[in-house]
């Protein structure tokens, strides 16, 4: 891979100080970045923790993460690289021999890197191909959701993933246009979906509600969410912390809703006079509300505008 210009990969970690202030407990600890991108929070973890602290940096991009050991080696064999999914934080914990670690963060965004490369297929503002993996060697992208999903499978993940009012229109326009034509690139998805929007005021928002849909169903985004906030949370030492960023409602309902549940410990039904479930609080939330960036943050870097940062302290 060719060797590229800070600028042209690093970019700016969202609400850095603030994941720092929340994750960082023991500046001896094992801490775990597990979606480490170009790894931007990832330097500044290292660079709190002593000589004794470790960081695992996980990723399913290998260009990302190539970038991240290049922009990391200053420091040595105190960060260790895996290209993999979060999902398989047991399995790694259980190749390095640990039993737990003190604290996990989750950034769930893409950075600029994927989307400022056409031919990785994030961005509908650039020509490239429908592809949008994370994980190149995964044989699914968005070039066979697009051209082989049904009709109605196509308008669900429009609506469930992309909370997307014209997913019935915009699915019907894509089985139509593909009987004439196979729809390869970018900029073909976005002509049709431009073509059935009556007015110019939705289209931003519909053609990223649209990407994000079709992201989300490639890499299996909210499974892996479900499984990897369940791995995490049970890999942490006690009064270890977890942090996760989210960018958009799904995602940060979905962690919502997994914390508040091990925070309350008890699901049993509310009119209930007293507990029989026997579930036990394994979680602390720190953060009743989300943490969002401040004006001076978004104006720097804006994509912290969507940013909500939510953290949790395990206390059993």
């Amino acid at each position: 891979m060719r060797k590229l210009k800070d600028e042209e990969v690093w970019h700016k970690p969202v609400l850095l100080e603030r994941v720092i202030e929340f994750l960082i407990t023991d500046k001896s600890g094992i801490y775990v970045d597990a979606t480490i991108g170009t790894g931007g929070h990832a330097e500044r973890i290292l660079r709190e923790l002593n000589e004794n602290g470790k960081l695992i940096g996980i990723d399913k991009d290998e260009d990302s993460l190539k970038i991240s050991e290049q922009r990391l080696r200053r420091f040595g064999k105190k960060v260790i690289f895996f290209h993999q999914s979060y999902i398989q934080l047991p399995e790694i914990l259980k190749r390095l021999s640990l039993e737990s670690i003190k604290g996990l963060l989750l950034d769930l965004g893409l950075s600029s890197y994927q989307l400022e490369k056409a031919e990785r297929g994030f961005s509908y503002s650039l020509k490239g191909p429908l592809d949008m993996r994370f994980d190149q060697k995964e044989v699914k992208s968005a070039l066979q959701v697009v051209n082989g999903y049904p009709f109605e499978r196509l308008k669900k993940i429009f609506r469930d993933y992309g909370e997307e009012r014209y997913s019935s229109r915009i699915a019907q326009a894509i089985v139509q246009n593909r009987k004439v034509k196979k729809i390869d690139t970018t900029k073909e998805l976005k002509d049709i979906i431009q073509s059935i929007l009556r007015t110019k005021n939705d289209e931003i928002k519909t053609l990223s509600r649209v990407f994000q849909a079709l992201r989300i169903e490639v890499n299996t985004e909210l499974i892996e969410l479900k499984e990897g906030l369940e791995n995490g949370i049970k890999a942490l030492a006690a009064n270890g912390r977890i942090c996760v960023l989210s960018y958009h409602s799904l995602e940060d309902r979905m962690v919502k809703e997994k914390f508040n549940m091990l925070a309350r410990g008890c699901v049993c039904p509310p009119g209930y006079p007293v507990c029989v479930c026997g579930g036990k609080k394994s979680l602390m939330i720190l953060t009743r509300k989300p943490i969002t960036a401040e004006v001076s943050e978004i104006i720097e870097n804006p994509k912290a505008r969507s940013a909500k940062l939510r953290a949790a302290e395990k206390i059993v």
